[in-house]
């Protein structure tokens, strides 16, 4: 029996029956569409095809932070469980929520002091989150307590690495993700930009690739490069904005690279796909420890500010 429960969140893009467990509470991220109000249900009352093709049509969708009653609604049945809970949130880089969560929880506690709640910062996004997430419910189901999932948590959240490709910038630079001159930059030069997510959190840019198909070879090339083993059984996770035959491809190259690794195909959902725009094709795996990557000059600083 799991020692704990999970509460997740909508921007980690995993399949709705992978989450779908007793003692697992998902939280939906709002998007706005077409003058609508919506909730991101891992499109479970939508179809991914549907949302994108609109946004090809010129609808451009906006997203919100969880609002506070929702986040109460998620620590209140957490206390109501009588379980030890812990929040694996969206990375605090790229919304104001994680921060809200943890005035939130600490109310909740103020209440019922009785309780134990932990929120935890990711630091990862979409189907990078979701890699963390997926473990983490595995790790639950071996009985790992609260308290240790959430030390687990804040450890494995450096060893997740992601490398994504976007047809272009425009859907980040509207959603304020990345400065207007990077986005502009990247037009006139005529690229597929390749993005990952660095240790704080943030959208970093990678590379680019001239064209879709050597944008495709590159990811598979990432994986190449930086699995922490490409030898063994390994999961991955292939995330995909409706380019289903594209993610495909990178999962059979994947496969050529690594014949034992385990590949699963997502869907990018609507609140991520806001952002990054129809197209998007990311892969995601276990690496190596992101910290070690930091220049000395970082390290220290980091040491100074007390950064984990």
């Amino acid at each position: 029996m799991a020692n704990c429960n999970l509460i997740i969140d909508s921007c980690c893009d995993l399949p709705a029956d992978v989450i779908n467990r007793d003692g697992v509470y998902l939280i939906k991220f709002p998007y706005l569409m077409n003058h609508g109000s919506f909730e991101d249900d891992l499109f479970q009352t939508t179809q991914p095809h549907d949302f994108y093709d609109a946004m090809r049509k010129g609808a451009e969708p906006s997203t919100a932070q969880i609002s506070i009653p929702a986040l109460q609604e998620a620590f209140e049945w957490a206390v109501k469980s009588g379980k030890p809970t812990v929040y694996l949130s969206f990375t605090s880089g790229l919304s104001g929520s994680f921060d809200t969560a943890e005035i939130v929880c600490k109310q909740v506690l103020e209440e019922h002091p009785e309780a134990e709640l932990y929120v935890v910062d990711t630091r990862l996004a979409s189907v990078a989150e979701g890699l963390l997430v997926y473990e983490a419910l595995e790790q639950r189901e071996k009985g790992l307590s609260a308290e240790h999932m959430v030390k687990w948590a804040e450890e494995a959240r450096f060893f997740v690495d992601e490398e994504f490709m976007v047809e272009d910038l425009e859907s980040l630079r509207r959603g304020g993700r990345i400065p207007a001159s990077v986005a502009f930059a990247g037009a006139k030069l005529d690229v597929k930009p390749l993005l990952t997510i660095s240790q704080d959190g943030k959208l970093a840019l990678n590379g680019v690739s001239r064209g879709r198909k050597k944008g495709i070879r590159q990811l598979g090339d990432y994986y190449q490069s930086r699995a922490a083993n490409t030898n063994k059984s390994q999961f991955v996770v292939i995330g995909h904005a409706d380019c289903p035959k594209d993610a495909q491809t990178l999962s059979d190259e994947i496969t050529k690279i690594n014949p034992n690794a385990l590949v699963t195909i997502c869907n990018i959902g609507p609140v991520i796909g806001s952002h990054v725009g129809p197209g998007m094709l990311a892969v995601v795996f276990w690496g190596n420890d992101k910290r070690e990557e930091l220049s000395v000059a970082d390290r220290i600083a980091n040491k100074v500010r007390g950064a984990k």
